[in-house]
C-alpha cells in the first residue's frame, strides 16, 4: 500500500464535480479581483472564527507584511517569535525594516516558551509574534499578560491553526491581529495561493483594506487625500469562491484529522522512545485541529527509512531546521531545546482524504518497528 504524505491530486478529485462547476460559473460572471466572493468568504470567515474583521489577501505572508505595515512597525524595532516556525514570519518582520527575534519552544507543547518571550525583551521590542504551529494555539492567556505588563503588541501568524481555540477564543483572535493562509497543503487550502488579515481593530482593519488594493477604500477607489502607500496583496474571485465552499464542510475535515491523530497517539503512547505532541481533547484550555502530526524520536532517521521503504512518506518540518539556525541572516541563537527538536522531530501523513485502511497501515507500521519487528 502507498500512503504519500500529502495526495495533491485528491484535494481536487474528492469533490470534483463541485469545484469545476465553481470555478466555471466564477468564470463566467467574469468575478475575477475583489468581487462579491471575496466579500461572502469574509463573511463566512468572521462568523466562524467569532471576529470583527477580516481581510482576504493574496497569501498569507502578505498577510503578516501588511499587518506589521499597519501597526507601525519599523526600523530599529524587535519582534520576539519561535524558532521553532516557518521563515516567513521573520521574512515578513525584516522587510518592515524590524529585527525577527528568534527565542527557544516550550518542552510542554513545542510551541514559543512564555519563560523564552520575557527573557527575550529589549527597550527595541515592540511585538511578540507566537506561531500556533500545527495546529495549536500557544499559551495566550500569559503571553497577553507579558504583552500588557511590558506594554507589547501581539500578532499571531495562525497560518497553522484555522479552528483552533485557546480558552474558547480561535486562533488569530486574541492579539491585535492575526494571520491565515490558505495554501493547498493547509486545513482550509485552496487552489493556489490565498491569505486573510482577522482583526478586532477598525483601524488595522481600514488600514489593511487599503494597503492590499494600492490605498483604494472599499468602493475601490484612490482618494486624493491618501496617506497610504498600498501595493497589490488582493484576494482572487475564484480562489475566494473555493474556499467559500471548502468552509461548508470544514468541521468534518477537522473531525476527521483529530481521529487520524487519535490513533497515531494510541499506537505510538505506549513506547517509551517516543515524544508525543497532546493528544486530541474536547476538554482544557486548547482545541487543537492537527495541521500536522509531528512527533519526536532518537530514531527518527530509521524510522523515516523504514516508512518510506513500506510506501509511507514522511517530512522534516521546514528541512529539519529552526530559523534561528540561519547564520548567514543574522538569526543566529543558542536554543538547545529547538536544536534538539530539529534533530528528533518527524511528520507523519495526516489529511482528511486519508481512507481508514491507509491510516491502518501507517499504525502497523509504527507498531512493528518500535517493537523490533522489522
Amino acid at each position: 500500500m502507498q500512503v504519500p504524505f500529502f495526495d495533491w491530486k485528491s484535494l481536487y478529485l474528492e469533490k470534483e464535480e463541485e469545484f469545476s462547476e465553481i470555478i466555471s460559473k466564477t468564470l463566467k460572471k467574469g468575478a475575477f479581483i475583489l468581487q462579491a466572493d471575496v466579500s461572502i468568504f469574509e463573511e463566512k470567515l468572521r462568523n466562524f472564527l467569532g471576529i470583527k474583521h477580516v481581510v482576504g489577501v493574496a497569501d498569507g505572508t502578505n498577510a503578516i507584511l501588511l499587518g506589521l505595515r499597519a501597526s507601525g512597525v519599523k526600523m530599529g524595532d524587535e519582534v520576539i517569535l519561535p524558532s521553532h516556525s516557518f521563515i516567513a514570519a521573520a521574512q515578513s518582520i525584516y522587510h518592515v525594516g524590524a529585527r525577527p527575534v528568534p527565542v527557544e519552544m516550550s518542552e510542554e507543547d513545542w510551541l514559543i516558551s512564555t519563560e523564552a518571550i520575557e527573557a527575550a525583551i529589549t527597550k527595541n521590542t515592540v511585538g511578540i509574534m507566537p506561531v500556533h504551529v500545527n495546529g495549536r494555539c500557544c499559551q495566550m492567556n500569559y503571553i497577553m499578560d507579558i504583552a500588557e505588563r511590558y506594554n507589547l503588541k501581539v500578532f499571531e501568524d495562525s497560518a497553522q491553526a484555522m479552528g483552533a481555540k485557546h480558552d474558547g477564543r480561535s486562533a488569530g483572535s486574541m492579539g491585535d491581529w492575526g494571520t491565515y493562509s490558505f495554501y493547498p497543503s493547509k486545513t482550509l487550502g485552496c487552489f493556489g495561493d490565498a491569505g486573510a488579515l482577522v482583526t478586532n481593530s477598525d483601524e488595522i482593519y481600514e488600514k489593511v483594506v487599503a494597503m492590499r488594493n494600492h490605498g483604494a477604500d472599499e468602493n475601490k477607489t484612490i482618494p486624493l487625500e491618501t496617506n497610504i502607500w498600498g501595493t497589490n496583496c488582493r484576494l482572487d474571485n475564484v480562489q475566494a469562491a473555493i474556499l467559500s465552499f471548502k468552509m461548508e464542510y470544514y468541521t468534518q475535515v477537522i473531525e476527521r484529522r483529530r481521529q487520524i491523530a487519535q490513533a497515531y497517539h494510541d499506537t505510538l503512547k505506549k513506547y517509551s522512545d517516543v515524544r508525543l505532541p497532546p493528544p486530541p481533547s474536547d476538554s482544557g484550555k486548547n482545541f487543537d485541529i492537527f495541521q500536522n502530526y509531528e512527533f519526536c524520536t532518537a530514531k527518527r532517521d530509521d524510522l523515516r527509512k523504514f516508512l518510506g521503504d513500506n510506501g509511507v512518506g514522511t517530512i522534516i518540518q521546514w528541512g529539519g531546521f529552526g530559523i534561528h539556525m540561519l547564520e548567514n541572516l543574522g538569526l543566529k541563537a543558542n536554543l538547545p531545546l529547538t536544536d534538539k527538536f530539529f534533530k528528533e522531530s518527524l511528520l507523519l501523513p495526516l489529511n482528511h482524504v486519508m481512507t481508514d485502511p491507509q491510516v491502518e497501515f501507517v499504525c502497523e507500521l509504527l507498531n512493528r518497528f518500535f517493537s523490533g519487528d522489522v
